[in-house]
């Protein structure tokens, strides 16, 4: 059970890591294009989504950061 509990606590910090890291990452976004932040908003929604839905793993963090990134970037396309 103290494994459990102790699995639990170190999700709980990885996911609290990449939230701060995304919103600040996203702190630097005021040069960037329209479809710049949508990709990079959409890569770290896509890498939350990604670490809760699969526990946590690295493959599944960076497997929706990769969906989100790219369904990010086609919400609006250059013009």
């Amino acid at each position: 059970m103290n494994n459990l509990n102790t699995m639990n606590t170190r999700q709980k910090y990885a996911l609290i890591a990449v939230a701060a890291t995304t919103l600040l990452g996203l702190s630097g976004c005021s040069g960037m294009s329209t479809q710049d932040k949508n990709t990079a908003i959409g890569a770290g929604v896509g890498a939350v989504g990604g670490a809760v839905l699969t526990g946590g793993s690295t493959s599944g963090t960076v497997g929706g950061a990769a969906v989100g990134g790219i369904i990010g970037h086609e919400v609006s396309p250059d013009e």
